[in-house]
């Protein structure tokens, strides 16, 4: 992703997360599943999206998936 414009990410963690945690990521929009939880929004580079994933990693959260959203 380096040098590209933001790539539009989806983020599959192994938690429900709570409102509190969430306020880590406000660039990211979440939705609740069963025992899981969807984080998609815009993400500028690897660097930011490498800060996401060592931020959920240090909250003790399993990220299960990562995934690029193409566009529409």
């Amino acid at each position: 992703m380096r040098g590209e414009a933001m790539a539009r990410m989806l983020i599959r963690v192994d938690a429900d997360l709570n409102e509190d945690l969430l306020t880590a990521f406000p660039q990211l929009v979440a939705r609740h599943h069963p025992a899981s939880t969807t984080l998609s929004g815009d993400v500028a580079d690897q660097q930011e999206l490498q800060g996401i994933l060592n931020l959920l990693t240090s909250l003790g959260v399993d990220v299960v998936e990562v995934v690029t959203i193409p566009e529409a």
